[in-house]
């Protein structure tokens, strides 16, 4: 069972204290090993990047991924001087 997070869309159950939840598994991934976006758990989890809100976050998954990793070397290089 996939973590429970926030959104905004009525489309969903339950509430918690008055926002609607959903599970991972309604929201977009990005498959590395196909380049392809999916919705919800179609691949192994080893193939996938994510949750994302959107589509087109999704999409967005290999320039996000490659600019976190940017960052986390700069981090660490300056951890280490």
């Amino acid at each position: 069972m996939g973590a429970v997070t926030r959104i905004e869309s009525a489309r969903t159950g339950p509430t918690q204290r008055g926002v609607m939840v959903t599970s991972d598994n309604e929201k977009y991934w990005y498959n590395l090993t196909t380049k392809a976006v999916e919705r919800g758990f179609q691949s192994p989890a080893i193939d996938r990047a994510g949750p994302f809100d959107t589509e087109e976050e999704a999409a967005n998954a290999p320039a996000l991924l490659a600019e976190r990793s940017r960052r986390w070397a700069e981090e660490e290089a300056r951890a280490d001087e």
